[in-house]
């Protein structure tokens, strides 16, 4: 239940937004600069009708500020000491405020405000607190209103409280225990009136069952641990929003006392399969030491044996661990069992979790967990199999298979990057893990991402001198560059540039970086830049798959291998063989051909597609469809996904494939799976997965391009539907 009461008050109006580093830093190394961050200003305005502002400017690494009120155009800044404030008094009107910082090294960086002061009363104020279902005991109070200078909220949990200061367009964010609070929210501007609303928020108690993923972030969640050897545990908010973890959410926190075998065991409601292939289980972890983490599984069902695997922290903050109980895991002692420290592939099932941080050894201090998962447990994602970082092993195969430090590419220029899940597992990139870039503000204009490989590729010798890149932005499309260096800077030379584009937001798109003109050289370095040269205002880009190959053949690669018919195998349908047995068929009023392939490309160097011309007028409900010679049987296989080339030449749409029993009337069982082409005139891969259908005979195969919508001659092709 939300109780309002609205007041009114005499205001000035505080609109933020925010610039980056002022600087002619142009080169790409690794190490940082230190020009200030975090710059932000306190506003503080008196309410006596006056137009008195007070700004109080902040930010790390600051050893000076440059204030300019904005009131006119070539106005002199007045400098304002670090900690230290300057009053104004402004008339009514609107003011662009400029807080230049200025560090020890003589670099800058800018904040600005818009500040609009106003002698009226405040109009249209509104409150809004948002609670999560996922997560109830976090609320976000966000207040709003015509004029507003600032707002206090009291969440009335404690006695005494001071009120936490909001500014208009902002919200502010508060984690409560179980029970029932009344916030109370009191606007404040240049006037001396004041007014107070108020609203209920009720905080259910936890008591939902604890399973994997533990995110500490679920309110309706018990995160009990039982502790021992001297250790203690409690849910804490993240302490350091950096690295791996740049979110403010609630994190598990261990305390070692410094005596030996110290830790915590979670009870889960919900049991860890090591049943299937997938027996990896990931970490996120904060130290600021060397220190080995144990975890243990044991509570085992159906008398699972208890097991072990020990990693290292690097001491170097949040870290992503993996423990692979795969290939890692020793028995552990437990109950008088004998073997200890034998190797073990557990393939039970496990009730207790329990970590030990630096089992056997006596550090003390505090380390922070987060985001325990089984990646095969993450939504839609398929784990990766392959991975290579090193040249001397063959080709470049960058795939976030392993998530550690040693193959993480490293910031420069002040923007944060880690290895994160995929946030986007349909369309061409389903993998789990790819590495996340937030192009922080303040950052440097040059800022970027680069690793220096284990061993330098060498063009004189290789013929595979293009790289493809997945890459995702978030916020925005920008260009992309990928860099090889010699060695990192300075000694950089010989250095190329390639540039691609991202074209699409939301959408994982494949890029292509030829240096196929570069015939000689040895690069130890690759740098990564997202919308390199530009100010940074919080973009956010993921990229994975980084994929060493020879150069797109001029002429087409001939199909070799083809495969119709599901008593021979897996569905592989290639168009090798050139007839109209292996032609689908048109219903509709649509053409459709087996053609030669209109662009070759990485993605399809194939010679042979079939084309489809949604030809005006069709009908609504037309497509492509194949009777094959023998039924898919999917309470016999266990292949129950199907990846498809398709270019599109004139517009992007959706595309639907549809397994029927047989062809109409008789198509019960009957699904339909849809994936969604995001470029024009570039060949993408596709997914269709019908892993949630247990059983049924499937002897039809349809596909549809734009299902439903109104034909206009729209061109399309597609290629290689291969049954995985």
């Amino acid at each position: 239940m939300k109780i309002f009461k609205f007041l009114a008050m005499l205001t000035v109006s505080v609109l933020l937004f925010t610039g980056c580093a002022d600087d002619d830093i142009t080169n790409y190394a690794f190490a940082e600069v230190s020009a200030p961050s975090n710059v932000s200003a306190d506003f503080d305005i008196t309410q006596d009708d006056t137009g008195t502002v007070t700004i109080t400017p902040a930010g790390e690494g600051a050893q000076m500020f440059e204030v300019y009120f904005g009131e006119t155009e070539n106005e002199t800044p007045v400098e304002v000491a670090a900690g230290e404030n300057v009053t104004h008094v402004y008339g009514e009107g609107e003011y662009d405020v400029k807080i230049v910082a200025i560090g020890s090294s003589g670099l800058t960086s800018e904040y600005n405000q818009n500040l609009v002061v106003s002698f009226k009363a405040p109009e249209n104020l509104q409150v809004i607190v948002d609670q999560p279902a996922t997560n109830p005991k976090k609320i976000t109070v966000s207040p709003s209103a015509d004029y507003a200078t600032l707002f206090e909220v009291y969440f009335g949990d404690m006695e005494d409280e001071e009120p936490t200061q909001v500014m208009p367009g902002g919200s502010v964010d508060y984690t409560y225990d179980p029970g029932v609070y009344e916030i109370t929210v009191i606007a404040k501007g240049a006037g001396r009136a004041t007014t107070e609303e108020d609203a209920i928020v009720i905080i259910p108690e936890a008591t939902d069952p604890l399973k994997l993923p533990i995110t500490f972030d679920m309110g309706t969640v018990s995160y009990a641990a039982e502790t021992f050897g001297g250790a203690s545990y409690e849910v804490v908010t993240n302490p350091d929003v950096y690295r791996s973890h740049t979110t403010e959410s609630n994190v598990g926190a261990i305390t070692n006392s410094g005596a030996e075998w110290e830790g915590g065991s979670f009870s889960l409601g919900e049991p860890v399969d090591f049943s299937g292939d997938d027996k990896q289980i990931t970490m996120k972890m904060w130290s600021d030491v060397e220190v080995s983490v144990l975890m243990k599984f044991e509570g085992g069902i159906d008398d699972a044996r208890a097991n072990e695997v020990k990693v290292t922290h690097s001491g170097t903050g949040w870290e992503s661990l993996t423990f692979d109980f795969a290939t890692n895991a020793t028995k552990s002692f437990i109950d008088g069992n004998q073997g200890v420290g034998e190797p073990f592939v557990p393939t039970g099932q496990y009730e207790i979790l329990t970590l030990f941080i630096d089992g056997g050894g006596f550090t003390t201090g505090t380390f922070y967990l987060d985001d325990i998962a089984q990646p095969s447990a993450l939504p839609n994602c398929v784990p990766e199999t392959e991975e290579n970082i090193d040249a001397a092993n063959g080709p470049i195969n960058w795939t976030f298979m392993t998530n550690d430090p040693d193959h993480e590419f490293d910031q420069f220029g002040n923007i944060e990057t880690y290895i994160v899940g995929n946030p986007k597992t349909d369309g061409i990139n389903a993998s789990c893990r790819v590495q996340k870039v937030v192009k922080t503000d303040p950052c440097e204009t040059w800022s970027g991402v680069g690793q220096e490989l284990p061993t330098a590729i060498d063009f004189s010798t290789t013929d595979k001198k293009v790289f493809t890149m997945k890459v995702l932005a978030e916020t925005q499309a920008s260009e992309v560059t990928l860099r090889l260096e010699r060695l990192p800077h300075p000694n950089t030379d010989p250095a190329y540039d390639r540039v691609a584009t991202i074209t699409e937001v939301g959408e994982w798109q494949l890029l292509t970086f030829d240096f196929s003109d570069v015939s000689e050289g040895t690069f130890k370095s690759m740098i990564i830049y997202f919308e390199r040269n530009a100010n940074c205002d919080g973009d956010i880009y993921y990229f994975d798959e980084i994929k060493q190959v020879a150069p797109v053949p001029a002429a087409c690669m001939a199909e070799t291998e083809e495969n119709i018919d599901a008593a021979n195998g897996p569905i592989n349908w290639t168009f090798m063989t050139d007839d109209p047995d292996h032609e689908f068929d048109q219903f509709g009023n649509i053409e459709t051909d087996i053609v030669d392939n209109p662009s070759i490309e990485l993605v399809n160097t194939s010679c042979k597609v079939q084309k489809l011309i949604k030809t005006d007028p069709c009908e609504t409900w037309s497509g492509l469809g194949q009777e094959l010679p023998t039924a898919i049987d999917f309470s016999a296989t266990d292949k129950k996904k199907f990846k498809m080339k398709v270019f599109a030449e004139t517009q992007v749409s959706e595309v639907t494939l549809r397994l029927e029993r047989l062809p109409h009337p008789n198509v019960d069982p009957a699904y339909d799976r849809v994936a969604t082409i995001t470029q024009v005139g570039e060949w993408q891969e596709l997914t269709f997965d019908f892993s949630d259908v247990s059983e049924g005979t499937f002897k039809s195969m349809i596909i549809y391009f734009e299902r439903g919508a109104n034909c206009d001659g729209d061109v399309y092709y597609f290629d290689d539907i291969v049954q995985f």
